[in-house]
This record gives structure tokens, sequence and C-alpha cells, in this order.
């Protein structure tokens, strides 16, 4: 009997990325597991980022406790991040956070922006993790260059660009 052939991508990926998953959703059409660690694994920056993530899938209701617990924002937001270890990474030490995503939010965005559920999912998942390893936008240059690595991250994982028709409309 042949002994099956391992495909090193994946195994660099296992090895890189542990994430923990929980749907605590009432959504019918979820990406999977494997998906969501995908999307999450193409987000890490650092050639030698290990990361150890746990995502889960909420309803509206604990999206919007969240958001206002942690926000204090009064409404359910499409992802939420939580760092565990913010501030310069410690050598050695995995990017350790949550992300929560509403799949309410992101169900209805999706159809208003005519996106592919899946592919809002992927976007969502992606500027999630890049907002756990210190990226943001707060300003329109951060903003410019967050939105350029999530556009190049998701072509990658072969997205269109999630900002195609935002692009000169300001």
């Amino acid at each position: 009997m042949k002994k099956a052939k391992r495909n090193p991508l994946l195994s660099r990926r296992a090895a890189r990325l542990t994430l923990a998953y929980d749907n605590r959703s009432s959504a019918k059409t979820l990406p999977s597991r494997a998906q969501f660690e995908r999307w999450a694994c193409a987000a890490l920056q650092g050639g030698d980022e290990r990361a150890e993530i746990s995502l889960s899938v909420v309803d509206a209701i604990e999206g919007r406790e969240l958001n206002g617990q942690w926000r204090g924002k009064d409404y359910a937001t499409n992802v939420l991040s939580f760092a565990l270890n913010e501030g310069e990474p410690v050598p050695g030490m995995p990017l350790c956070g949550d992300l929560v995503l509403c799949a309410e939010v992101v169900e209805r965005e999706a159809a208003e922006q005519g996106k592919l559920l899946a592919a809002h999912y992927a976007h969502l998942t992606v500027h999630g993790m890049l907002h756990l390893q210190g990226f943001d936008h707060e300003d329109d240059a951060e903003a410019d260059a967050m939105e350029a690595l999530e556009t190049r991250i998701l072509a990658r994982l072969g997205f269109a660009d999630p900002y195609q028709g935002e692009k000169g409309n300001a």
C-alpha cells in the first residue's frame, strides 16, 4: 500500500495557525471551519508568524452586546477583533486573539453590496486578522495601506477586490 504524500503547504499552514471555531449563530449558510482557517492563515504577515485564534460566528443580539461592551457602540457590527497580546510582539510568542463575526450583518452587507457571501466572510476574516496584527484604518493613509493589503491577500485566495465599487466614489 502506497503512503499518501503530505501537501507541504497544508502542513506549514497547520503548523502556523491554531483556530478554535465556534458557531453560535442560527445562520443556515456559513463557510466551513477549513475555509475560515485558510483565510485567517493567508492574512498572517510575519514569515514565521504563529497564531492561536478563536473565531466565533454570532447572531445580531450577541454582536450588539459585544460591540456595546467593548466599543461603546449600540449596534451589531460585521467583525470584532480582540488581540490578547497587544503592543510589540514578544519573540517566540504566538499571535493570540479572538475574532467575532456577526452572521446577520455579514449576510445583509453581502446582499446589499452584491457580493458572494463566501467572499464577504473571507474579506472580514482577513480584515479582522490584520487588526489582530496591529493594522488599523484610523486615518486615510492607514486605511489605504490596509485596504491594499486586504485586496492582495484576497486576490491570492481567488477573490475580487472587495473595495472595487467604492473606489472613485469618495
